[in-house]
């Protein structure tokens, strides 16, 4: 991207995830101009630097451009005008993308939460999940390694088969245990992989069940890019699963957001 190519950028949004960090810059319109995305590193605040000399050459100048920063290291963003949680900076940034309220999921690498998110975007209700890891995507990178799967090919080869192996465990230490049994019983790694899914998927439907559905049920987070996560959330709600364009840019579009109308 050429310097100064989006002259018109207005506000700036920071999430700092467990897992992955993201960066937004938006217009005088909310709209989104530029972002940027990698796996958070653990000196959090000279990657932040290293994102806003990004951001600089990418949309111009930052003087005086207001910083929301938001995410589990939003306090280690000293740049940041003001920092919000996360629960509000992705409805937010849902509720602009899509256009209406509903039911959030947000499946992240190391937490996940459900959001009721009412008819002009407010935060209704929500129920986060960060102290287990049943429920998020690190449930299924701690089996894919012990199965020998690459992470992003676990869904597809869940879908393969029409065969599931019902994994009893919520807890991933006792989950790994339960696959490493079923291994050496000789079952196949496609049921195991549909089953393991299966797990993930119900304990996130209980989250749910928790808050309340309020249709449409909207999925964001890294983990959207697992077919068989939005397949089976689909088969066990019975709704039809809607993603925003960016699922991994929800906190920081709307922590940018925040940021142009508070700015």
């Amino acid at each position: 991207m050429e310097p100064n190519e989006h002259p018109s950028c207005r506000a700036l949004g920071i999430d700092i995830g467990a897992a992955t960090a993201k960066i937004v810059a938006v217009d005088r319109e909310g709209r989104m101009l530029w972002h940027h995305l990698e796996p958070t590193e653990v000196r959090v605040e000279e990657q932040v630097d290293r994102f806003l000399a990004l951001a600089r050459e990418a949309v111009g100048p930052l003087e005086g451009l207001p910083l929301v920063a938001t995410g589990y290291g939003r306090g280690l963003v000293r740049q940041a005008t003001r920092r919000i949680t996360e629960i509000t900076c992705h409805a937010r940034g849902v509720f602009r993308e899509l256009g209406h309220g509903g039911t959030l999921v947000d499946i992240g690498g190391q937490d996940s939460k459900v959001i009721a998110i009412g008819p002009r975007g407010e935060v209704l209700d929500f129920v986060m999940n960060d102290k287990c890891a049943a429920g998020t995507g690190r449930f299924l990178e701690n089996t894919a390694h012990r199965l020998g799967v690459p992470l992003e090919r676990m869904g597809e080869e869940a879908l393969a088969t029409t065969d599931e192996v019902s994994i009893s465990s919520t807890c991933t230490v006792f989950a790994e245990s339960e696959v490493v049994s079923l291994i050496a019983h000789g079952v196949e790694v496609g049921p195991i992989l549909r089953g393991l899914h299966r797990a993930l998927v119900r304990r996130v439907v209980a989250m749910i069940r928790t808050v309340g559905l309020r249709p449409p049920l909207m999925l964001s987070g890294g983990v959207v890019r697992n077919p068989a996560v939005r397949q089976m959330l689909e088969e066990e709600t019975g709704e039809r699963v809607v993603l925003p364009r960016h699922p991994q840019l929800m906190g920081a579009y709307g922590a940018a957001l925040l940021a142009l109308e508070n700015g």
